[in-house]
């Protein structure tokens, strides 16, 4: 971390600015970070933008006091590690994993290289061996879950599916978080009278095939935050609506897009809960290993009205009356 020269003229600990009246107090130190993404989709592109601006919140802004050298993996693990490496030979002062294999690829990296690691959309941090049994972390590396609320979300798939039997569930095998969660709905689906049928791949090429067998058994599809399965969600949408299959979003930009409805985080804020993480670590206020890894509580419902009409479903009343949000377009991709 390099000290600002234009600290001295603000005094020793903090630089401020005036802006609308109001004042933005910046760290002294200027800081460089290296993100790395995994795939390109709505919700890690969330992620990144409220991590930014969580940062932001505690003086630590782009242009001003932070250089982000940003990298995204085209959810190709190979490509994971390439970035990881250079981030580490940069030796930049954190590096920032948005979503599970780059949070791995990430560490490996950064543990000869002594760089703490933050990381967001991680769903099962003790899965992945990133935090141990207590949530502590493993080491210099600590972020945010977004684990799904897999009881809200099947409790309102039977409350919008009254006689729905089967779930499918698609997932990429290779990510620990996507296995973690393919669990937790195997577990939980008895309670509401479902079945789960899984379809399991390796890489997108997999995808047509597996949505194509997967929606010859099931009544409904519900999605995870699996970046591989995320990033062709269109393809499966596409490839659904001509069955009539609704398929269930795990958050907003999934609903915005065409799943029929979701019980979801809010990505932009879980990106900010993980920037004033960050700016802890930064700061020399924490250490990562000092922080556990964190979770945001609440989920909120999001359903999309034009999603329903082409599916000829009728959402319940109070469900569009209580939900967070109602889209009555859908976005194209």
């Amino acid at each position: 971390m390099k000290t600002k020269t234009t600290a001295k003229v603000l005094g020793a600990a903090l630089l401020t600015m005036t802006l609308a009246g109001t004042a933005t107090v910046y760290a002294e130190e200027e800081y460089t970070i290296g993100i790395e993404q995994f795939a390109e989709h709505g919700s890690l592109d969330n992620c990144r933008e409220g991590f930014l601006e969580g940062l932001k919140e505690e003086g630590i802004e782009e242009g001003k006091n932070l250089t982000v050298e940003y990298k995204n993996a085209a959810a190709d693990m190979g490509t994971c590690g390439q970035i990881s490496d250079g981030f580490a030979a940069d030796k930049v002062d954190l590096m920032v994993g948005i979503a599970t294999p780059s949070a791995q690829s990430l560490y490996n990296a950064a543990m000869d290289a002594g760089i703490p690691v933050i990381y967001t959309a991680v769903t099962d941090p003790l899965a992945a061996e990133l935090a141990d049994d207590e949530g502590n972390p493993v080491g210099e590396i600590t972020g945010t879950s977004d684990k799904l609320p897999v009881k809200q979300q099947l409790e309102m798939i039977r409350q919008m599916l009254p006689e729905a039997e089967t779930i499918g569930i698609m997932y990429t095998t290779s990510e620990a978080n996507s296995e973690a969660a393919v669990k937790e709905y195997e577990e939980l689906a008895g309670e509401y009278d479902f079945k789960i049928e899984t379809a399991g791949i390796a890489t997108t090429a997999d995808i047509p095939l597996a949505a194509q067998s997967l929606l010859e058994k099931v009544d409904c599809m519900t999605n995870l935050t699996d970046n591989t399965v995320v990033s062709s969600l269109p393809t499966i949408l596409e490839m659904a609506n001509e069955k009539k299959i609704p398929v269930f979003g795990s958050e907003i930009e999934q609903v915005k897009l065409g799943c029929l409805a979701a019980e979801g985080l809010d990505y932009i804020e879980l990106g900010k809960q993980t920037g004033k993480m960050a700016a802890q670590v930064l700061k020399g206020e924490k250490k990562a290993s000092e922080l556990p890894f964190e979770t945001i509580e609440e989920a909120s419902l999001y359903v999309n009205t034009a999603a329903a009409e082409k599916l000829e479903i009728e959402i319940p009343e109070e469900m569009t009356e209580t939900a967070a949000e109602v889209f009555e377009e859908i976005t194209e991709a």
